[in-house]
């Protein structure tokens, strides 16, 4: 059975085109998991250094400090996933246009587009994929980095003893030891200023050796101090003294214990229902229902305060039966039945003054409430604010790393460069650019100054033009971000000052010819 001709036609181009899409994946698919795991690496770097003075010192074991910095780094996702979208998409178009590969695709009338059909829908999957991360992994993973840190912060330092240096780690003592026995636990020139009834150095003890040993359930340290002295300034509350007169204690002695008790320098966790309430541990269910509630309370609360302040502080003087009579709404107060001014005439000179003192202590004391419901009305909204800008940021994640992919991949194609140089600058710039915008548009709509709408989305309406004209710069093979493009014509300029230049030296030299030959006739 022959096949037609045009079937065979187009079956050897559907081969053909997939084969080149297969082409185009294997050499987008290396660069992109390798870009996100470096740019996961920095960023954990960064978050490890922040909080590197809250780890240091205080006896984690290895899994707590692997525990903290997994959820951490998915925390980091949504910074590093987009990043590296965008910095793979330059790096994999960069060196096809290098190596004349893009050209010779082109040549054959694949266009551009077409070539990046399979990244296209790679990338709509990775977004997806990004949703539904930032939906459920991200909470789970922000509640568990946020308990631990916490715990991590407020854990006490390890107890250590160094010599020739005072220490802290024991609560209510400061401690310091002139050399420490390598071979024994032994512990001479001991000095401890004890702190424990918080009145300043009042009581120190002063020991030739000592020996610290931790009991059996790790909640107590027995310190046994040998051949020392007690220093122990007596304070009299009862009787009073001259200035002249400091009554102290002095105790000898050659033995002497105490029991430090260390149960709070232990690692111990706290419950995770402190933080699943806060709105960066909810996914998109749970924001919209307390973005519900929280929007039915606020309403409430301004309509119960809008009536209280009518019926309290406004008409706070009338009888029952005329103060509810009085129609109020939340744009409008007033009184149908009464004439103010009739009424304050016909009242005499001490009686207006009356009037007008207990007008005034009321104006000021509203005010006063008014004030205090106004902080309390914008610390409601803020928080409601909150929330919807994390609603919104479950979607910001996914549509920015198919816009940035938009951007990358022309850009790629432009510049004509891979590798990890150029196209390493150009994603670096463009991503904290990127960046910027998001952050300024995210605390401008946390500030009340923009809607959490137009604060989330700001930096895709600035993005989404710019990656439409590079996606058509790139497919009429633009000469956008070509150096000599730009050179070009101030070439030209300074060819065409050296040909005028030389044309007026000519003439020059012509007219003093002339001049010359004129004056010898």
């Amino acid at each position: 059975m022959q096949i037609p001709l045009c079937w065979g036609i187009f079956l050897l181009e559907l081969i053909k085109v997939k084969k080149l899409h297969v082409f185009i994946l294997k050499s987008y698919v290396g660069p992109l998991v390798l870009t996100f795991f470096i740019s996961l690496f920095l960023l954990l770097m960064q978050f490890l250094w922040k909080y590197i003075d809250d780890l240091i010192g205080k006896g984690f074991e290895f899994m707590v400090i692997l525990e903290l910095l997994m959820y951490a780094s998915a925390s980091l996702v949504p910074l590093a996933l987009p990043l590296s979208i965008l910095l793979s998409s330059i790096m994999t178009f960069g060196n096809l246009a290098e190596n004349n590969e893009l050209m010779a695709i082109k040549s054959s009338g694949i266009s551009l587009i077409r070539i990046m059909f399979p990244l296209i829908i790679l990338v709509s999957m990775v977004s997806a994929g990004a949703f539904f991360f930032s939906n459920n992994v991200m909470p789970f993973s922000n509640l568990k980095m946020s308990t631990l840190l916490y715990d991590v912060r407020n854990q006490k330092p390890e107890l250590s003893v160094q010599e020739g240096v005072f220490s802290d780690a024991i609560e209510g003592f400061s401690m310091k030891v002139s050399r420490k026995s390598k071979v024994s636990n032994m512990l001479y020139g001991i000095m401890i200023y004890d702190h424990r009834d918080n009145e300043g150095n009042r009581v120190v003890k002063l020991a030739d050796s000592a020996t610290m040993v931790q009991t059996a359930d790790n909640k107590y340290i027995v310190l046994t101090l040998y051949d020392g002295t007690s220093y122990e300034e007596v304070v009299e509350k009862k009787r009073r003294r001259t200035e002249k007169e400091y009554p102290h204690r002095t105790e000898i002695f050659e033995e002497q214990r105490i029991l430090i008790d260390i149960s709070g320098l232990g690692f111990e966790r706290s419950n995770e229902t402190l933080f699943k309430n806060h709105y960066g541990m909810l996914n998109i269910d749970q924001l919209n229902y307390t973005i519900d509630s929280l929007s039915v309370i606020n309403r409430k609360m301004e309509e119960g305060f809008t009536k209280n302040l009518a019926k309290n502080n406004y008409f706070k003087r009338l009888k029952a039966g005329v103060r509810d009579s009085v129609w109020y709404s939340k744009d409008s107060v007033c009184l149908a039945s009464l004439n103010i001014d009739s009424i304050y005439n016909l009242m005499s000179d001490k009686r207006k003054q009356t009037v007008i003192e207990h007008a005034r202590n009321y104006a000021r004391s509203t005010q006063s409430f008014i004030s205090s419901k106004k902080t309390e009305f914008i610390g409601k909204n803020k928080w409601l604010k909150r929330h919807e800008i994390e609603w919104h940021r479950k979607f910001t994640l996914s549509f920015a790393c198919l816009l940035l992919f938009f951007i990358g991949a022309p850009l790629g194609a432009i510049i004509r460069k891979g590798g990890l140089g150029m196209p390493v600058v150009v994603s670096v710039l463009f991503f904290v650019i990127y960046y910027v915008i998001t952050m300024s548009g995210e605390k401008s709509a946390k500030v009340g100054t923009w809607s959490p709408l137009m604060g989330m989305w700001i930096s895709a309406i600035v993005f989404l033009p710019l990656g439409l004209f590079l996606t058509y710069k790139a497919a009429t093979d633009s000469v956008i971000l070509n150096v000599e493009t730009y050179l070009k014509p101030f070439k030209k300029f300074i060819l065409f000052k050296t040909k005028l230049i030389r044309i007026i030296k000519f003439r020059r030299i012509m007219e003093k010819r002339e001049s010359i030959v004129s004056e010898k006739k």
